[in-house]
């Protein structure tokens, strides 16, 4: 490494004076020219309008860039370019909720922005087929139509494909266009957009050079330096050492592991942590995995045929990949080596593999299910060894290590990061990091995908390879970044944000209902009912107090009792309440029994009135 430092040092020294020699002939061979006349245009920084030429000159050209998600979190990522009157979309990905969205199914991104400007959109570019890229493709098109072309590789093709079979959303297919490395594509009047190979945890993964008359801006993707990738599809070095020569104005980059040292280590090293793991086992294998990491797929069925074990698969992504990605050309399975759940019974323990879903402790996921005991075909038990490859995404840890505890009150030998070499990660560390920004040599840096802290750190990487921290700009989603080939600089902001997936509503439950969800996985449900004389308005029965998820009515007696005496005397039967009347009754029922029950137990149910008519 030290000798590619030097190398790159004395590169550098050369590119120096070579363009100290160039402007010193420049100026020679111009000697007319007043001295105002070569003062350069000052890069804008942080925010600062640059430096006007003392001579007029010509409009500057611009681009933006949006960012729409995956700055300051792990997923969701969405970035737009726009040039006049056209716009280019790079990712379209979700997140899935954690455990403060209670009952949501996915978040995705504010698409206001873009819906607004759909006639402007020219095509949707996708660097790789993993949820926080494509999970939100179909509810994009939902809202800007189907005619725009969306491109990527083979097997993400297949993957955005898929996507479109969720209920509730139209089946109708956009264009799709399959590309593979160095594809270029020209769309609308200005843009051409160039997929370069990298390498990741997935196949068919890209970085995409974006050109425009206004500059030149290159987003990386998810990316790892893969030296023996598992396919023998390496990173396109040559072609990256290119554009970089021809000249990046803004380079956008994977943040992920920018706070890891070193370099991430080959995917092909798993494979010969699971050869001996296999080797030790003496029973039934059970493996979680990401359902996408296809090479990692791939591995382990190669080592369960050589070991002549079957392979029984579980999980809805799991099998949809086993169908989607064989069919492409990017999974091979011999014929004969699966069998179904059913059928694992039927097998001695040490002929089987048993692959599932589940790495991120999801509740329903088969190896919660099968932690817990509530798994229909499998049940844990001593002999087995349970192997975990993958590492907690951040907020899923709780749940991950709840699964890795349950799994060894079964006496099964589990298997996870922290004691074995069997997950590594798609995403580069932060020597990888430095190799993609001397190879690219940007004018401008702007870190993405990733957590503050994550952006921050990639950014002192990008320093200690000499890009000055007034050329790199750290920014939020929303943020529109101007670009020039002299300057970038924030300069405005558009809607930005988060939409909530709850089984076939998009975006119609807000801050409200979550606020009422959590309240009631907190502290529960008091229901107070009344029932009232139609003609008189008069109060004929209640107070009637039922609890959910709040107290054990058996055991709360008296509460209830102390509750329902409080009510009859707050709300008088002599009263009469008409139904233009009956919000007014509705509150001041929530605002006694909310006091009675906070001051008697420091908890908030939610109070809920309930009046009927007869």
């Amino acid at each position: 490494m030290n000798k590619l430092e030097d190398g790159k040092g004395g590169f550098d020294n050369i590119r120096k004076a070579l363009k100290n020699i160039k402007s010193e002939i420049d100026e020679l061979k111009s000697p007319k020219k007043k001295k105002t006349e070569n003062v350069k245009t000052e890069i804008k920084k942080n925010n600062q309008k640059p430096t006007k030429k003392t001579v007029a000159s010509k409009k500057e050209d611009k681009m933006f860039v949006i960012p729409l998600g995956g700055l300051e979190e792990v997923g969701k990522n969405m970035t737009v370019l726009q040039y006049k009157d056209e716009i280019i979309v790079v990712d379209v990905g979700a997140i899935f909720p954690d455990e403060s969205l209670p009952g949501v199914d996915l978040v995705i991104p504010d698409f206001t922005f873009l819906e607004n400007n759909k006639e402007k959109i020219k095509g949707v570019f996708i660097t790789h087929a993993h949820e926080d890229h494509i999970g939100a493709i179909p509810y994009l098109y939902e809202k800007i139509g189907k005619d725009i072309p969306v491109y990527g590789g083979k097997l993400t093709m297949a993957f955005v494909k898929s996507k479109f079979d969720n209920v509730g959303l139209s089946k109708k297919l956009p264009k799709m266009k399959e590309v593979t490395g160095r594809t270029k594509v020209k769309v609308g009047k200005y843009f051409t957009v160039e997929f370069v190979k990298v390498t990741h945890s997935i196949t068919d993964s890209y970085s995409v050079s974006i050109k425009t008359p206004a500059g030149h801006v290159f987003h990386t993707g998810d990316f790892k330096i893969d030296l023996t990738p598992v396919d023998g599809d390496g990173v396109d070095f040559a072609r990256l050492a290119e554009l970089g020569d021809e000249g990046v104005d803004l380079l956008l980059s994977d943040s992920t592991n920018s706070e890891v040292e070193g370099f991430t280590p080959s995917e092909k090293s798993v494979g010969e942590a699971f050869k001996q793991e296999f080797m030790k086992a003496k029973g039934r294998i059970i493996i979680a995995v990401f359902a996408s990491h296809i090479h990692r797929i791939q591995q382990i069925i190669d080592i369960a045929v050589k070991n002549h074990r079957k392979i029984a698969i579980d999980g809805r992504s799991l099998v949809k990949v086993f169908e989607i990605a064989p069919s492409v050309g990017c999974l091979n399975i011999p014929e004969g080596a699966l069998v179904s759940l059913a059928e694992v019974d039927k097998l001695k323990d040490n002929k089987v593999v048993i692959l599932c879903t589940g790495t991120q402790g999801e509740p329903m996921a088969a190896l919660s299910r099968i932690a817990k005991n509530m798994h229909k075909h499998i049940k844990v038990k001593e002999g087995d060894t349970v192997i975990i490859s993958a590492t907690p995404i951040p907020g899923n840890e709780k749940a991950a290590s709840s699964n890795i505890n349950n799994l060894l009150r079964f006496d099964a030998e589990v298997v996870f990061k922290k004691i074995a070499g069997i997950h590594v990660s798609g995403h580069g560390s932060k020597e990888e990091q430095k190799l993609m920004l001397n190879l690219i040599k940007p004018k401008h840096f702007m870190p993405v995908h990733g957590e503050l802290r994550m952006l921050k750190a990639h950014m002192k990487t990008a320093m200690e390879t000499g890009v000055s921290k007034n050329d790199i700009l750290i920014t939020q989603n929303g943020n529109k970044v101007e670009v020039t080939k002299n300057y970038v600089k924030i300069n405005g902001k558009v809607t930005a944000g988060e939409t909530l997936v709850d089984g076939l509503g998009i975006g119609d439950i807000g801050s409200a209902v979550i606020k009422d969800r959590q309240q009631l996985s907190q502290d529960g449900i008091v229901v107070v009912a009344y029932t009232i004389e139609r003609k008189t308005g008069k109060i004929i029965a209640g107070p009637e107090i039922a609890t959910r998820g709040f107290v054990y009515m058996k055991d709360a007696e008296e509460l209830i009792k102390e509750a329902s005496d409080l009510l009859e005397t707050k709300i008088p039967f002599s009263e009469k309440y008409l139904p233009k009347e009956w919000g007014l009754l509705k509150n001041n029922v929530k605002d006694c029994a909310a006091k009675f029950f906070y001051n008697k137990t420091k908890r908030n149910p939610m109070i809920l009135p309930i009046i009927t008519e007869i």
